[in-house]
């Protein structure tokens, strides 16, 4: 496929642009009938490309910058457990995750990243040689298909981030590495100053957070990143993908420990309105990569792009149908809710679950195990 030139991950970061990040893959395509929850698998990139290249086309037209490639939990290993896949190998679903994400970014100016994930080999067996094996095949997979730079994601334990930062860095290609982690630190309780410092020195140019945590958390979970990297005289761009669903109560184990997770957070859902302060503190935090993560639906990309419209000079296509800050209600034949079409509503808005006899917080469980997702 005909590759166009464009400017590097870094050379954006480097010259201080905003990249704004796509959102979540896995959960949006089990809601439309093309992932089983469960292990989560990507074999959707070789059995319904179609329903993976609409989703990479919806959040490049609401302002990503980077396609990631649909390859959460695309290890071998993690395959083989799923019980999903008996025909694809993981090299297909890597290669064809590849080659969708690069047919959709070429219809825009967007980068396209190979992402790699946690591996239940680590929690088997705290094998350096073996994980890094893995990453290793995930690797050579991506770099057939010469995607533009790596994203480290969904790891929980520093230790294994390293390993395939460390991997990853022998392509020569930028590398972006983000732990789904708390303001606590990782789940063998590795504060995240120091996550960010491991990071660093194993090779990663981009840190940051992703998923697990809403991203409120998540932010403040990047500023202690940033923290420990300053201290060490160390510097990196940093990143945030959280959660797009609101968990204030969750730790460690962050939406996984809910009771309602998988297939009841709708009722927690992050909404546009939440999304332009996250943008906002987000950037004021010096964050530049912001993006999202599970429950970040392409409306909400369109929120991180119109937020920081000024700051990027121009608005995403996607907001050719989206008044900012409802400004379309205007036209509205009830007057209640022309009176919407103002920022001050929106912002001040505290929307109601209408479900009387729920709570607002849930207890999560105990004992959460990474082996257990």
């Amino acid at each position: 496929m005909e590759r166009k030139q464009r400017r590097g991950i870094l050379e954006r970061l480097d010259a201080g642009e905003v990249v704004v990040g796509d959102g979540g893959y896995v959960m949006q395509l089990e809601r439309r009938g093309y992932v089983k929850a469960g292990h989560w698998t990507p074999e959707a990139a070789v059995e319904h490309p179609e329903a993976v290249r609409q989703l990479h086309r919806e959040f490049l037209r609401a302002g990503a910058n980077v396609l990631q490639t649909f390859t959460f939990y695309c290890s071998e290993d993690k395959l083989e457990i799923s019980g999903n896949v008996t025909n694809i190998t993981g090299a297909q679903i890597n290669e064809a995750a590849c080659v969708l994400a690069r047919e959709v970014a070429n219809e825009g100016d967007a980068l396209v990243t190979g992402c790699v994930s946690m591996t239940p080999c680590y929690a088997d067996s705290h094998s350096e040689t073996k994980v890094k094996a893995i990453f290793k095949k995930q690797m050579d997979d991506f770099l057939k298909k010469d995607i533009d730079f790596f994203i480290v994601e969904f790891v929980d334990h520093v230790e294994e981030a390293g390993w395939a930062v460390e991997v990853l860095k022998t392509s020569g290609k930028p590398v972006g590495a983000t732990l789904c982690i708390s303001p606590h630190g990782d789940m063998d309780g590795v504060p995240p100053g120091e996550c960010a410092v491991r990071l660093v020195k194993a090779g990663a140019d981009i840190v940051g957070i992703n998923c697990h945590l809403d991203p409120l958390t998540g932010i403040r979970t990047v500023k202690l990143m940033k923290e420990g990297l300053q201290k060490a005289g160390l510097k990196a761009h940093l990143m945030i993908q959280p959660l797009g669903f609101h968990t204030p109560e969750c730790n460690l184990g962050g939406y996984l420990s809910l009771p309602e997770f998988p297939f009841a957070l709708e009722t927690r859902a992050i909404t546009r309105w939440d999304i332009h302060k996250y943008t906002r503190e987000a950037y004021n935090a010096g964050i530049r990569y912001i993006g999202g993560c599970c429950g970040f639906e392409p409306y909400h990309i369109r929120a991180i792009a119109e937020e920081l419209a000024a700051e990027r000079g121009f608005l995403p296509p996607a907001s050719e149908k989206h008044g900012l800050w409802g400004a379309a209600l205007e036209m509205h034949t009830k007057p209640w809710v022309r009176a919407r079409a103002r920022r001050e509503y929106w912002e001040n808005l505290l929307p109601a679950s209408g479900r009387p006899k729920c709570p607002s917080m849930a207890t999560p469980a105990d004992g959460y195990e990474t082996a257990g997702i």
